[in-house]
């Protein structure tokens, strides 16, 4: 059975296109089949797999508009996991589909029609915004993997976003939960964050994975030679804490199955 999951946050800048990339490169040498699906506009996920988001015959804007069959728009990466690609053409899918019938069930819909292909993963970047395409990736996943920094303000945004998914649960999507939140961008001297971190597993006990994204230089620099961490330096820190997050999240699977 295919897992749907959407990465979100309606927070910029805590790592969830870094999580999302490198998961499905983790996963794809696990070895997993993997989709990664780019539904935001920036395309980031899409130029991290190593494509170039302005050179885009068809993309996921086609396929929720209808224009093409996401078979037609699949690329496959030099990573071992296949990309539905995304770019700035999306923002003009919130204006084309804002009176649509169904417009949030776009993106379910083109999913489905992929089932052929029998993704172990189908993994969602979103934008760091509640917008349609957000809605989209929601009611088509099974699960939602909250990436977010240990600061400040992110246990009272994380106890909002919680919120808001629990309401989609019961307007939009049934089958939707957390399945977890990913620490990222962690540096282990920092006071505060240890202790934002320590707060975070008392409040959210299992929810929060063991796995903890460290601040890491090898991790900042693979997205801007179009390659996952996995793929540019799996050794560094960085390449290590994805390798045991994808485990981590394999084993939840089972784990799963077996008490389903």
């Amino acid at each position: 059975m295919t897992r749907i999951i959407a990465f979100a946050n309606q927070k910029g800048g805590v790592g969830k296109t870094t999580t999302a990339v490198n998961l499905a490169a983790a996963l794809a040498q696990a070895p997993r089949k993997v989709l990664l699906v780019d539904i935001d506009p920036q395309g980031n996920a899409t130029m991290g797999a190593g494509v170039d988001k302005r050179a885009l015959e068809n993309s996921v804007t086609e396929v929720l508009l209808g224009e093409c069959a996401p078979r037609d728009a699949l690329l496959a990466t030099a990573e071992g996991y296949d990309l539905l690609p995304g770019n700035g053409d999306l923002t003009a899918v919130e204006i084309q589909l804002m009176d649509a019938a169904g417009r949030e069930g776009k993106l379910k819909a083109a999913l489905a029609a992929l089932d052929g292909n029998h993704y172990d993963y189908i993994l969602i970047d979103c934008p760091p915004s509640l917008s349609l395409l957000t809605l989209n990736a929601l009611a088509a996943a099974d699960g939602v993997i909250v990436p977010m920094q240990c600061e400040y303000y992110a246990l009272e945004g994380l106890s909002a976003l919680i919120e808001t998914i629990e309401a989609l649960k019961h307007k939009l999507n049934p089958r939707l939960e957390i399945f977890g939140v990913v620490r990222t961008m962690f540096d282990v001297r920092n006071n505060l964050a240890n202790a934002v971190s320590a707060e975070l597993t008392q409040h959210f006990g299992d929810l929060v994975f063991r796995s903890i994204i460290p601040r890491n230089v090898r991790l900042a620099e693979a997205p801007s030679h179009g390659r996952s961490i996995v793929g540019y330096d799996k050794g560094s820190r960085g390449g290590i804490a994805y390798l045991g997050l994808a485990g981590e999240i394999i084993r939840r699977e089972k784990q799963h199955k077996e008490t389903a």
